[in-house]
């Protein structure tokens, strides 16, 4: 089952300053982290962006979803993170190897060389680059992140595996293909022109999220029927019930907080009240 968080390039369009932005985009990780989603995809918002735009957005928010260990490694020094010390730490237990298992704990890595022999060289948090043996069928270039499993520190056991990366990876993509893929599950699409969220509907809701939640979010006076040019009045009327006719290919629009005591809801605190509820389990 597959969670993602949909995003806006113009997510930080009314940012007075990079220090401002940068501390946004910490908080929005930080929902996605808490909510345990497994991507956060920054999708093309060409026409509401100003100052900072998609390149920085997906700067700050890979550098904040990427373990600390591997963040020199990955980026070195660029002017997006002129701010990255304010942001605030994710501590995923992919990290920390909280979601350890008998049969070790995996950890991302990056290729530092690629050497003869099927054998690569990885960064991956421990004392030094450790080699290891590249799986049949893989093909790896310097630079290139892996995941690995560790079942021992002490002496270090460690292989890779070719399984998706752990923690919350985040990517730039076209909304349509990604409200197309075949993980997507539920796809809701967040706004205050949407259907009232309620005890009694929740339910339901939970239910179509069962296999995969895909939620998407807007920007500061910008919202996804903005974006996306769908007329207000046009996505209140989508049930639960009915996915046939959601408009731009979303299962259902969703007020997740219907009685707002602020005129604004900034997206970082739609994102904690939306996928608090969204997520619950049973």
């Amino acid at each position: 089952m597959t969670h993602s968080v949909l995003v806006p390039s113009s997510l930080v369009r009314e940012a007075e300053d990079k220090r401002e932005a940068t501390r946004k985009l910490g908080y929005v990780a930080r929902a996605a982290a808490v909510f345990r989603a497994d991507r956060l995809v920054v999708f093309d918002d060409a026409e509401g962006e100003r100052q900072w735009g998609a390149g920085f957005v997906e700067t700050v928010l890979r550098y904040t979803a990427t373990p600390p260990y591997l963040r020199k490694e990955a980026f070195g020094r660029c002017d997006e993170l002129e701010y990255a010390g304010i942001l605030p730490p994710l501590r995923l237990s992919s990290w920390t190897g909280s979601d350890s298992s008998g049969s070790g704990s995996l950890r991302q890595g990056i290729v530092t060389q690629v050497g003869s022999e099927g054998r690569v060289r990885v960064n991956c948090g421990m004392q030094h680059p450790i080699s290891l043996l590249t799986p049949p069928g893989m093909e790896l270039e310097a630079g290139e992140r892996v995941t690995i499993r560790v079942s021992s520190r002490r002496p270090v056991r460690a292989k890779l595996v070719d399984e998706p990366l752990p923690g919350l990876v985040v990517t730039r993509a076209d909304l349509g293909d990604e409200l197309g893929r075949s993980d997507a599950g539920y796809r809701v699409a967040t706004s205050r022109y949407g259907a009232e969220l309620s005890a009694s509907n929740l339910p339901d809701h939970l239910a179509r999220g069962r296999d995969g939640l895909t939620v998407a979010f807007g920007a500061p006076g910008r919202g996804l029927t903005e974006i996306l040019d769908v007329a207000p009045d046009t996505v209140g009327e989508i049930v639960p019930s009915s996915n046939s006719d959601a408009p731009v290919g979303f299962d259902a629009w969703l007020n997740t907080i219907p009685s707002q005591g602020s005129e604004t809801v900034r997206t970082e605190e739609a994102m904690f009240a939306s996928l608090g509820c969204l997520t619950l389990t049973e």
